[in-house]
Order: C-alpha cells, then structure tokens, then sequence
C-alpha cells in the first residue's frame, strides 16, 4: 500500500539509503540561479541541503569580493583574524563576512576547515579508490568518479559540489581580461592545475589530522591526487549529474525490489 512518509528516519535503513542514492536525480537543483531567494532544498524533503554554513559563507565572500584577488589562497593570512573568525563559526555564530573582511584570511579558514575536519571531504575509505582514476583517461575515468561521487554521504556529496562549483568560478577569472570600457581587469592566476595543487591534500586525505604519517605522501600520491580533483573541478557539472538512462536503470531495480519507494517519489512529484 501507500507509504506515508513525515520524515527520513521513519524509513527503514534500506529505504533511507535507497532514497538518499537517488538525491541527484534533479538537475534543475543544481543550478543555483533558479533557486536565489529560496531555501535551497535536496530532491527528497525533508532532508536540506547539506552544507556547513561556513563553507558556504567563505565561497559566498570570495565569489563577491575576491575573484580578481592575484594569489588567491597563496597569499599569507593574519592566524589571529583566521582563529577569530574560526570560533565564532564554531560557537554557532550568524558570522557576516563583509567587504571589510581580507579575502586571504577568509580563504585561509576555508583551507584550514576542509583540512582539519574529522573526516576528510572525500572519505578516507574511498582515497584509493578515488586515487586509482590517476590512471584513466577520458570517459572511462569520468564514469569512475561519477560512481565513487554517488557513494559519498549526501552531506560530503553536496559540500563537494559546493567547493568544486566555486573553484572552478576562481579558475574562469585566472586570466586577465578586458572590461566593457577596454580597462584590463587582472586575473588571480590561480588556475584548475593551481587550485588542485592546493585543495587536493585538504580534500583527499590518507590519514587524519594529526597522526604520524600525516604530510608525508609519496610524490605519486601527491601528483594523482591533484590530477584527480582537476578533473572533479574540470568536469563537477557532468559528474553530479544522473543520466536519464541511470534513473531509469534505478527506477525498474527499485520497482523490483522496493516497490514502495517508487510510490513514494511518484507522490512527490
């Protein structure tokens, strides 16, 4: 019969990781323009969309203020403005980032926070996994990622394609370009190669913070995993996006085998 659904934890374990599997199925939710002025919403009510409010706030101030800033995420930060800010988004905070705020302390906190937290953006478990797509090429190792992106949490997954949305907006200014007026406008020369070399070891993580091996990568880790989130920067759009026929593929398992969930999502449309 009909499932009447108030919350996700009224479903059985299963159901929940069956739904939660089928969470990008709406690309319009990815586009950030048909949503402004809208509390941004998942696909499945009544989970929200799954960002910590300090990641989206440092994206939303270098996005405004720092996109012609030359060296963003290279340029040296005040630790005591960074620390500051740090504490009062952990006391839970309505921080404000404003103009006056420097651009290179903010980018420093998103730093420190992607690398510090106690499970690494990209699970720890799937690091060899993720690692080992160094070695593809072409649509063989974007199908790859694309599957080892649908096995991340749904929080990870939408804090994943929040960062990657944002660096690749920095990447598009790293050249410098002419303004309207013919004024050259700089670019912050942090380019896709760049950016991974910088966020690769805050994002892909062998160990946690703090333990002994920590910081000591081989060189051929370091350099897959900064070809491997070049590519996610490269390519997020394609890869958080769920084929038609994948949905598909999904929808007749789960009319096999839960039959109760399609009913489910059918009443929601």
């Amino acid at each position: 019969g009909a499932m009447s659904v108030d919350s996700i934890t009224d479903l059985s374990d299963n159901t929940s990781k069956l739904l939660e599997a089928l969470q990008l199925s709406h690309p319009h939710e990815l586009d950030a323009r048909r949503s402004l002025g809208k509390k941004k919403m998942l696909s499945l009510n009544p989970i929200t969309w799954q960002v910590p409010r300090i990641v989206d706030r440092c994206c939303k101030h270098i996005e405004t203020h720092g996109l012609q800033t030359v060296g963003i995420f290279r340029v040296g930060s005040s630790k005591k403005r960074v620390q500051q800010l740090r504490e009062e988004f952990d006391r839970g905070l309505d921080v404000f980032l404003d103009e006056h705020q420097s651009v290179h302390d903010v980018a420093a906190l998103l730093k420190e926070f992607l690398r510090d937290m106690p499970d690494s953006l990209i699970p720890r478990e799937l690091y060899a996994a993720f690692l080992s797509t160094a070695s593809m090429e072409g649509p063989a190792q974007l199908a790859a990622l694309q599957l080892m992106l649908f096995l991340l949490p749904p929080c990870h997954s939408d804090t994943l394609h929040r960062l990657l949305r944002f660096l690749s907006e920095v990447a598009r200014h790293a050249k410098s370009s002419r303004g309207p007026d013919g004024q050259e406008i700089p670019g912050n020369k942090m380019t896709v190669s760049n950016l991974a070399t910088i966020f690769g070891p805050n994002v892909l993580q062998k160990e946690k913070p703090g333990e002994k091996d920590v910081g000591a990568m081989n060189f051929e880790d370091s350099t897959a995993v900064i070809l491997v989130l070049q590519r996610l920067i490269e390519h997020y759009q394609t890869l958080f996006m769920v084929s038609p026929e994948l949905q598909r593929d999904i929808l007749r398992r789960l009319f096999q085998t839960d039959p109760d969930v399609i009913d489910y999502l059918l009443r929601r449309k």
